[in-house]
């Protein structure tokens, strides 16, 4: 019996020196590539720029160090912002509740691994909106634009506070998210909603440098064209136009011809 067994006995621990082999690889080859900071491929890796009429892939932006919030004290009004001051060759691309409207998006937010930011408000708590539950799972980020009203200079302290905070807790419910960045509607502020975004946790209000508009990208101020740290706009577009994933596709290919790529604006805002 011990002469038949131990040819199976040795076999047995062939195949199961094997399978560990086989099975520690994967984890070594990923662990080495984290160690590199190398980024997994995407499921369509080589494809996905072809597919939404990009000529090459955007580039990968600079792997950006988790830093804490910078310091300042709980009272004081968060920075207005319409471009983040950084040497790297990156710009931000914000949205605003449009980005719902074309349902190819999240495609091409997943597919492009497009760092993009959401600025919500209207209709985020209806159940029928999971549109932008799916961007959110694509890897958008989920941030605060308040409110119901048109515009905010001019409202009570108390009121402000109310449409911010309120916004904010709406979309923690829905979404499993605590926005740290408003855009008040319009880009219209006055000190009165400083003073309740602070009380509402906002690290910053965020405007724009430039927005996509019908006729391609308009400059709000600086230096007439993108530069790196720009803050962009990107609104849902008109009626019978381009669609939204057309329309970004065609701001994608004048950043990618000026040096250009898109990084996320919460990497590099505290």
């Amino acid at each position: 019996m011990r002469a038949r067994g131990a040819p199976a006995a040795a076999l047995a621990a062939v195949l199961l020196l094997a399978g560990c082999a086989q099975s520690v690889d994967p984890i070594e080859r990923l662990g080495k590539r984290a160690a590199q900071g190398a980024r997994p491929p995407s499921p369509a890796a080589g494809q996905a720029h072809r597919r939404w009429g990009l000529a090459a892939p955007l580039a990968v932006p600079p792997s950006r160090p988790a830093r804490p919030p910078a310091a300042r004290r709980a009272d004081a009004p968060p920075p207005v912002v319409d471009h983040v001051d950084t040497t790297d060759r990156v710009v931000f691309l914000t949205y605003d509740d449009g980005a719902g409207r074309d349902p190819r998006f999240a495609d091409m937010v997943r597919e492009l691994r497009l760092p993009v930011s959401l600025f919500l408000a209207d209709g985020v708590t209806d159940p029928g909106h999971g549109r932008f539950a799916r961007l959110r799972a694509a890897g958008a980020a989920i941030e605060n634009r308040a409110p119901g009203h048109p515009a905010l200079p001019g409202l009570p302290y108390a009121e402000q506070r109310a449409e911010i905070c309120g916004r904010r807790d709406r979309i923690g419910s829905r979404f499993g998210v605590r926005p740290r960045l408003l855009r008040p509607p319009r880009g219209a502020y006055d000190a009165t909603t400083l003073r309740a975004a602070a009380a509402c946790g906002v690290s910053a209000v965020v405007l724009w440098r430039a927005a996509l508009g019908p006729d391609g990208v308009v400059h709000r101020r600086g230096a007439g064209r993108l530069t790196p740290g720009d803050i962009v706009l990107v609104g849902p577009g008109e009626d019978g136009g381009p669609t939204l994933t057309e329309r970004t596709a065609r701001l994608l290919r004048h950043a990618q011809r000026q040096g250009l790529t898109v990084a996320r604006l919460e990497d590099y805002l505290a």
